[in-house]
């Protein structure tokens, strides 16, 4: 899911990764692979060249053509960028793992070789991994609707970082993207009806059928959860696993398949506002609950830090510090809580700096992955051409100022953040061709695993339980913990029911419930306990504030410094 914009400091896109699993059954109707729903029309599977990414890489990259629009199969063809990593053994391999991490915007091709640690050790021995920069995405044909970098950057100076503060800044916000749709019509009109959900999911089937696997095993998170529940319905006798984590809720995003004039904004109908107002608070009582040894923005007691807070954004709406303003140090808030270790402690830093008057000092991004594109292109219009065109909402630019005052009144500082975030919609020129709006409930050849989290700054809990029961076949895994994802806020409970799942089926009881392994300001040891180490969430963490596919306004303000 897109996320809202982070404030004071250049980070990059967002790596969000995938999910785990549930149940207590094996895997049913593995045979061979017939079409379900909309089959995608004849075509030859498609094959690979696979090359090492760069010289002595771990990781293979390849380019795969598939159809611009799968109803002319044989007109314009676009490139898919494609990595891969082999199953690492012991054991027998099992098949292909495809991955997609969240946004929309989020290029596998970096994503998934940065954070392929993060995977559970024996997912990785039995699988090949594989993620692709979804079309217009990345090093994939690619929505690029300006003539070089400078005017990329120029065009997002020219608005606010974050969101719009005052008459003044929202005049800016809805000039840029009045801008940014005109300049997009211009550059690139047919790509932009050809980026639909639906469009991706025909891709990863074609995908699949190029590494030779006759059913799909799958992981996805945030928007990978609705690319995965989209393919389920379209491909349902297709599905061998599959995990989605992190879930929006279907019906939300699609606002009930309705044809009337939006109302809401896609991220108000999913929760997004009042679950980052959960996490924020949660956030904030867990550092009140101990000594600024621990939290260096603690008050002593939870109360005492919440109006801590209040009081430094209070202080900050008048006078920025530095480039830090009101609206960029909501969005750092709300962004800093997706990967929570070494997350949460940083943002604690970085407020406690404010509160004393200084300008906190910029996280380092994590090493580039060894791919040949490490740092494609990735402007904010390629997720906001999948965001716009393919879910409603209002095309009206004066009514998201009223809809971030009443959001305000429930969710507060985060419910302004999560309104503004699809404001770019407003001016947007295109609709896909070919969106899928359901049904969601197309019995599948085996049960999905769904995986969500109690304290999540982006999708709320309800989205799983909703997914759960739209979805024809799914149980849902439920994570006590704060952070975007499972996978990236480990517990070695979901880790060890993932694999299970993913390797032979079995889903977890009914119910079942896991602990995160280390919540913020655990005690350092517990920081150690989980699937993956802190070293690796420590660049986990600034990788998904970091990189372009957790949600749609980090594209926004992370991409300078503010």
């Amino acid at each position: 899911m897109p996320i809202p914009g982070a404030a004071a400091r250049r980070r990059g896109y967002v790596a969000v990764v995938a999910a785990l699993v549930t149940c207590s059954a094996a895997w049913t109707g593995q045979g061979p692979a017939v079409a379900g729903g909309a089959p995608t029309p004849s075509l030859p599977a498609p094959e690979p060249n696979w090359k090492p990414c760069t010289e002595g890489s771990p990781f293979d990259c390849a380019a795969v053509k598939v159809p611009l629009d799968y109803d002319d199969p044989g007109g314009r063809g676009i490139e898919l960028a494609v990595v891969k990593r082999e199953a690492t053994g012991p054991g027998p391999r099992i098949g292909t793992l495809f991955f997609n991490p969240g946004g929309p915007g989020g290029p596998g091709t970096v994503q998934m070789p940065q954070n392929y640690e993060s995977f559970p050790r024996e997912v990785r021995e039995r699988f090949d991994i594989v993620s692709w920069d979804p079309r217009g995405i990345g090093s994939s044909t690619a929505v690029n609707c300006f003539g070089s970098p400078e005017e990329a950057a120029e065009w997002s100076a020219s608005k606010p970082a974050g969101f719009p503060v005052g008459e003044k800044e929202r005049a800016a916000f809805s000039s840029a993207y009045a801008e940014l749709g005109r300049r997009c019509e211009q550059r690139t009109p047919e790509l932009l009806r050809h980026v639909s959900t639906a469009d991706t999911a025909r891709d990863l089937d074609q995908l699949r059928r190029a590494v030779g696997d006759e059913q799909l095993t799958y992981y996805g998170i945030s928007y990978g959860t609705y690319l995965g529940a989209t393919y389920a319905n379209l491909f349902p006798q297709r599905v061998r696993a599959m995990v989605l984590d992190a879930n929006w809720d279907p019906r939300a995003w699609t606002d009930n398949a309705s044809d009337a004039v939006p109302r809401t904004t896609a991220f108000q109908r999913l929760g997004s506002g009042r679950s980052a107002a959960a996490a924020v608070d949660r956030f904030l009582t867990l550092c009140g609950s101990t000594t600024t040894a621990r939290c260096a923005f603690s008050a002593g007691t939870p109360q005492a830090t919440r109006d801590k807070y209040e009081r430094l954004l209070e202080r900050l709406r008048k006078e920025p510090v530095g480039t830090w303003t009101y609206a960029g140090t909501v969005a750092d808030t709300v962004s800093s809580l997706y990967v929570v270790q070494p997350g949460a402690t940083q943002l604690a830093g970085r407020l406690q700096d404010l509160w004393q008057g200084r300008v906190p000092e910029p996280s380092p991004p994590p090493p580039p992955p060894p791919v040949a594109q490490p740092n494609p292109y990735l402007g904010e219009e390629q997720s906001t051409a999948v965001v716009c065109g393919d879910s409603p909402n209002p095309r009206d630019a004066d009514a998201y100022r009223t809809l971030a005052d009443a959001a305000a009144i429930g969710a507060g500082d985060t419910g302004r953040f999560w309104i503004w975030a699809s404001a770019g919609c407003a001016a947007w020129p295109a609709i896909v061709e070919d969106r899928y709006r359901g049904p969601w409930n197309t019995p599948t050849a085996n049960p999905i695993l769904v995986v969500g989290n109690t304290h999540d700054p982006a999708t709320p809990l309800s989205g799983a339980q909703a997914m759960t029961k739209e979805l024809a076949d799914a149980r849902l895994l439920t994570q006590d913990a704060v952070g975007h994802t499972a996978l990236f806020n480990p517990s070695t409970c979901v880790d060890a029911r993932t694999s299970r799942y993913l390797v032979d089926g079995t889903l977890p009881p009914v119910d079942t419930r896991c602990r995160q392994d280390a919540p913020p300001f655990a005690a350092p040891e517990l920081a150690a306990t989980g699937g993956t180490t802190t070293a690796n969430l420590a660049g986990l963490g600034a990788a998904l504030l970091l990189t372009g596919g957790a949600l749609l306004l980090a594209l926004r303000s992370r991409r300078r410094d503010r």
